[in-house]
């Protein structure tokens, strides 16, 4: 059993925008709670978290890392993340397994396009939230300018800590420590700033603040707790990770102010499916049933597939057996992980709050709950919000005979990544992999080359265009064939109308009277399938309408399966072509950050893009961001038009919003193109 208990364990993401040094700081916490001799750098490819050859070769992370390390009496898992927003994904599902998230902040740069996201992110999850400033050893840095403009940003719940002294060579606490002196503010204006601040949240012991004029850090320990759970407090620490300054107090900081398991808000677990899930609140008490949810999944080239996961909820033993969600078969757990970047060491068992992994399950999935008990069958993880990836690349083997494996390993990087997709588009022929963004599909494109030695070719894929109608029709088709024996018959009316954008496809059963028995229904369902997946007027999936049938006619004899599967798609077909049909292009939202002085191109260019700005804002002294929306078919060079206008100083991320109807020309394009295709087929 672990040698500490679940009161004592910290779960801390560190997340934030890329170069923030988010690698560096996990590499000084390591080394200065003697996890690790000395800390290795992210330049000479030698850190714990960075391992990966890929990661090595770009300088910053690409995947989230695990570590675990003991300081003082607490032992504490820490997650670094990727910050640069086509990792995204890999920072997003970290969240999942932390009580904390650590934003971290280059105190040159301030706050930037990640940051916002993942304060967001990670409100919406209702995590803990605290602030870490790096860097503020370095040149032209401001502090007191940033900690306003955190509060400003963030709001005025972001009070620090603790506070630079000595030009930035001492890191002075405020909280613990109610008098000293720093390089700006005075720490004791700090410390009666932030005891007012936790005290707000318990109204007794307000009363008795007020009354005494000082209350006891045992007596701020709840009520700090309280704070933090509601978001009342964001604690700002301040370090530089490089020079060691602040390592040791912000350890200080996740020893005796960070919330363990018991303290920190319970995981959005829920019962049941659909709308009749209920919530449901894991105890974390090692004693209890197992609970615990899968967060990441490492295809190890040596190892095969790791499930990481966080315990929640119970005694995770080796040699034990879990369910994997509502499967029937439960599986052995021959060997139980801890992570330690690329090492796995083997342990006895992990308890709530713990974080671990098991190997060679092929059953385990992303996401998935395990549990020791059929009673926990249907609970599961409310989902978290992952950003749509919408770059895509079409991409082909150069040698014949490996189309089978490109899919078997685009499948395990799929199984890796919850923002990497392949599509397989039958009308084009193309096999589709979309990420967040170029360099994201760049070093995937990379991966399947160096570790899984697959040449490919790409191209750019065709826009997801997407058909719908605007109007109620009805269609009707008799399929009859004979041929001398058994013949074919079906008869299907049936009707289509508009739902609401996103709504997706709905089949209804209208039938009386057995006119179509009921064993052909799924037949008529399947080719109106069959006729909506491959498109009706260019080729492109039709979405966002009901089919209803009502009416049609059997044969005792002739009506078979394949006629009604006939009869469903060409009668969909036929009321589609009288439904008013629309073509649908996906928009996107994009946020891009680029010095003031560029601005105005950039609205020009998105307007240009048939885009539409939707806010600015002040990033920094000399830096704005900008946000609209786009259609996707208008970002086709973005990236090149950006670095033109900016001087490769601009940047942008985009995330789907919407499917909105094409303008009437391009439509007819997209028509046209489509019947051009088919005759020449």
């Amino acid at each position: 059993m672990p040698n500490y208990t679940t009161e004592s364990i910290r779960t801390v993401a560190l997340v934030g925008h890329g170069a923030t040094g988010k690698t560096t700081l996990a590499e000084a916490l390591l080394a200065r709670s003697g996890a690790i001799k000395t800390p290795g750098s992210v330049e000479r490819g030698n850190t714990v978290c960075d391992y990966d050859p890929l990661e090595k070769s770009y300088g910053h992370s690409l995947n989230s890392a695990l570590v675990n390390f003991a300081w003082r009496d607490s032992h504490i898992h820490l997650i670094d993340t990727p910050g640069y927003p086509d990792f995204t994904g890999q920072a997003i599902g970290a969240l999942a397994a932390a009580e904390t998230a650590v934003i971290v902040i280059n105190a040159q740069t301030g706050i930037e396009l990640a940051t916002r996201r993942m304060m967001k992110w990670a409100q919406a999850r209702k995590l803990c939230c605290m602030i870490v400033v790096n860097k503020i050893d370095a040149e032209n840095v401001d502090l007191p300018a940033l900690l306003a403009e955190l509060q400003r940003t963030f709001g005025k719940e972001c009070l620090p800590i603790n506070l630079p002294a000595h030009a930035g060579k001492d890191i002075v606490d405020c909280f613990f420590n109610p008098d000293g002196e720093s390089d700006f503010s005075s720490v004791k204006a700090a410390h009666s700033a932030l005891v007012d601040q936790v005290v707000e949240v318990d109204e007794t012991l307000m009363a008795l603040y007020l009354e005494q004029g000082e209350i006891s850090a045992e007596q701020l320990h709840a009520p700090f707790e309280k704070a933090l759970r509601e978001r009342h407090l964001v604690p700002v620490c301040f370090v530089s990770a490089r020079n060691g300054t602040g390592v040791t107090e912000l350890l200080d900081v996740f020893a005796r102010l960070a919330p363990n398991p018991t303290e920190g808000n319970a995981p959005p677990f829920l019962k049941g499916e659909g709308a009749d899930a209920v919530e449901f609140h894991a105890e974390p008490d090692p004693a209890k049933h197992v609970l615990a949810h899968v967060f990441k999944i490492i295809m190890d080239p040596y190892v095969g597939k790791l499930g990481v996961f966080r315990v929640h909820q119970g005694t995770v033993k080796r040699d034990g057996q879990l369910f994997i969600g509502d499967g029937n078969r439960p599986f052995k757990i021959a060997h139980l992980y801890l992570l330690q970047g690329k090492e796995y060491v083997e342990t006895d068992a992990l308890v709530p709050g713990d974080i671990g992994a098991v190997a060679k399950v092929d059953e385990i999935e992303f996401d998935a709950v395990l549990h020791d008990s059929h009673d926990e069958d249907h609970i599961h993880l409310r989902p978290l919000e992952f950003p749509v990836p919408m770059h895509g690349l079409a991409v082909e083997t150069k040698k014949k005979g490996d189309e089978q494996r490109l899919f078997e390993v685009l499948h395990k990087l799929e199984l890796e990544d919850p923002c990497f997709r392949m599509e397989r588009h039958p009308a084009t022929n193309e096999t589709v992999i979309r990420a967040l963004g170029e360099l994201h599909l760049r070093t995937k494109l990379e991966k399947l080359t160096q570790q899984y030695k697959l040449e490919l070719e790409t191209r750019p894929p065709r826009i997801p265009y997407r058909e719908t109608i605007s109007r109620k029709a009805d269609g009707h088709c008799r399929h009859k064939k004979q041929t001398g024996g058994a013949g074919q018959f079906g008869e299907v009316y049936l009707r289509i109308e508009p739902l609401p954008r996103g709504a997706g496809y709905e089949f209804v059963d209208q039938v009386k009277g057995g006119v179509i028995p009921t064993v052909f229904i799924p037949a008529v369902e399947k080719g109106v399938r069959m006729a909506l997946d491959s498109g009706v007027i260019a080729g492109y999936p039709v979405e966002d309408l009901r089919v209803t049938v009502y009416d049609g006619k059997s044969h005792a004899v002739d009506s078979k399966e394949i006629a009604f599967v006939s009869a469903g798609r060409k009668a969909v077909i036929d009321a589609f072509a009288k439904a008013g049909p629309i073509m649908l292009e996906p928009i996107v939202n994009i946020d891009i950050d680029a010095p003031e002085a560029y601005v105005g191109d950039m609205t020009a260019e998105i307007a240009s893009k048939r885009g539409q700005i939707t806010g600015t804002q002040q990033r920094s002294a000399d830096a704005i961001s900008t946000t609209g929306q786009v259609p996707l078919a208008e970002l086709t060079d973005f990236q090149n038009r950006l670095r033109s206008i900016t001087g490769g100083q601009g940047s942008y991320s985009v995330e789907f919003s919407h499917y909105a109807q094409v303008p009437a020309q391009m439509q007819q394009q997209l028509v046209s193109q489509y019947k051009t295709a088919r005759e020449e087929e």
